[in-house]
């Protein structure tokens, strides 16, 4: 996965098949293998697994820390195995690769003794039915537990280029590096001491990411739920923002009936802004790639205060089920469909006073949250997103009418996807750019320049960073259309 190699096995779901009652260890390597066999993402995994299992707080602590843990280093990890043994995971089954990664992160990255962090892994890979590749495992895994991690660190980056060893070192491909650090001179943040700006970012994206909540508008309290709740603290970025300091947030009142919702603090900063900049009293608003309905859910509730009304678009069925769900507290507020958000200002246009475009693309701003991500993604990805991402915009602004406004939001800081699409279609438009950063200001009561990308040249647009702002890496675009 690491690399890109393509395996001739046959696929594995990575399934329990075992007896008896699931370890940490087991889920973990269940959810690995199944991202790496099947494509799959681990946070959408994980919940489930863990449920299932019925591990306590503590071994549910470890699953989850071996599962992450283990995707955010494995390219590092990956290394080590070659150097240590010649064998490149990549080159093995999904299974006993994701042993084989899972193994050595407990080595080098836990302070779990060495023959536990070996024995357990062997037991884990037994009881999943891959005993016939425990020896080739117990092997690779008693060289790594040779050194530490510093020993094998020095070892695998002594002959690389700098970027190549930064890339190692923060376990990030090494085009993703230099992608991130023309992102921050883009944005403003190149200056001096960029080289460390670009480490405290993707040492951010190798932090586990704290699982915030958006107490939705006119249906949850942010601050009663605080005061009710032990683990909930209001969030510092977004005023309905909670974070849950341990704890399932199932747990939270109000998560149940979808009047609370698990969001990234900067996702709901982008439906905030929309609804702040547009002063409509009855709102209209469509959000063209609304899966899977985060962001849906906080305009909801806002246009059901102030009287208004969201459509909800999205391209894949399952995904606009996923919106339903998500905004089932507002069903009487949002319309949600199937469709191609690149016909919408065809079929409606100068229908909405407010348009959202969370359009698709890398993910390169939440690689916390989704840290296989990194190694799927390649370089030519952003230049296959543009087109679709310019229509998609393009769409928003047909749709949206005379006077509204238009939020162009990713969650990732590349200027290809960001400053690059929307100057494009700026140009060669009948569009005013706002002051996405004032807007962002006002809704939070924080500063402005917090906030601000220097891409225009004059801070209009906003970028996120998971280093300064603790959310993903949100870009934000706001545009009024004459």
């Amino acid at each position: 996965m690491s690399d890109g190699r393509r395996r001739p096995h046959r696929r594995q779901d990575g399934r329990w098949q075992g007896g008896g009652k699931q370890g940490p260890r087991d889920v973990a390597l269940e959810v690995l293998t199944e991202v790496d066999a099947a494509d799959a993402y681990a946070n959408l995994l994980l919940p489930n697994r863990l449920r299932r299992a019925g591990l306590d707080p503590r071994d549910s602590s470890l699953a989850t820390e071996l599962t992450y843990g283990t995707l955010r280093g494995l390219g590092l990890y990956d290394a080590v195995a070659v150097a240590a043994a010649d064998r490149h995971p990549a080159d093995l089954d999904p299974r006993t690769a994701s042993a084989v990664r899972m193994g050595v992160h407990q080595l080098l990255s836990t302070r779990i003794a060495d023959h536990a962090a070996v024995s357990e892994t062997i037991d884990a890979l037994r009881r999943a039915g891959g005993g016939r590749a425990a020896g080739l495992v117990n092997a690779v895994l008693r060289r790594v537990a040779e050194r530490d991690h510093d020993g094998w660190l020095e070892e695998v980056t002594r002959d690389l280029a700098a970027d190549e060893a930064l890339a190692l070192t923060t376990s990030h491909p090494a085009w993703i590096v230099r992608a991130l650090r023309l992102a921050l001179r883009g944005h403003g943040r190149g200056g001096e001491g960029a080289e460390a700006t670009l480490r405290s970012v993707l040492d951010a994206d190798n932090a586990p990411a704290r699982v915030s909540l958006a107490a939705l508008p006119g249906l949850a309290d942010r601050d009663e739920l605080a005061a009710m709740h032990p683990q909930l603290v209001p969030g510092a970025l977004s005023p309905l923002g909670l974070v849950l300091e341990s704890g399932d947030p199932r747990d939270v009142p109000g998560v149940e009936e979808a009047r609370v919702r698990v969001q990234d603090q900067g996702s709901q900063l982008i439906a905030l802004a929309l609804a702040h900049a547009d002063s409509a009293d009855r709102p209209q608003w469509l959000d063209l790639c609304a899966g899977p309905g985060g962001k849906t859910a906080v305009l909801g509730a806002l246009a059901a205060g102030r009287g208004g009304t969201v459509r909800a678009v999205d391209s894949s069925a399952h995904r606009a089920q996923l919106v339903r769900d998500s905004t089932r507290a507002s069903a009487d507020t949002v319309t949600v469909s199937t469709g191609d958000g690149r016909t919408a200002g065809e079929t409606h246009p100068g229908a909405h006073s407010g348009v959202l475009v969370d359009v698709p693309c890398t993910g390169l701003g939440a690689l916390r949250r989704r840290p296989e991500a990194r190694w799927r993604r390649r370089p030519d990805d952003i230049a296959a997103l543009a087109p679709l991402q310019s229509a998609l915009l393009r769409s928003a602004l047909a749709a949206c009418r005379s006077g509204g406004v238009i939020a162009y939001s990713t969650c990732s800081p590349h200027w290809a996807e960001t400053a690059g699409i929307v100057d494009e279609v700026v140009e060669s438009g009948d569009v005013e750019v706002l002051d996405a950063a004032a807007v962002l200001a006002e809704a939070t009561g924080r500063d402005a320049e917090s906030f601000a990308s220097a891409a225009r040249g004059d801070g209009r647009y906003a970028q996120l960073w998971p280093d300064l702002h603790g959310s993903d890496a949100m870009f934000l675009a706001l545009l009024r259309r004459r």
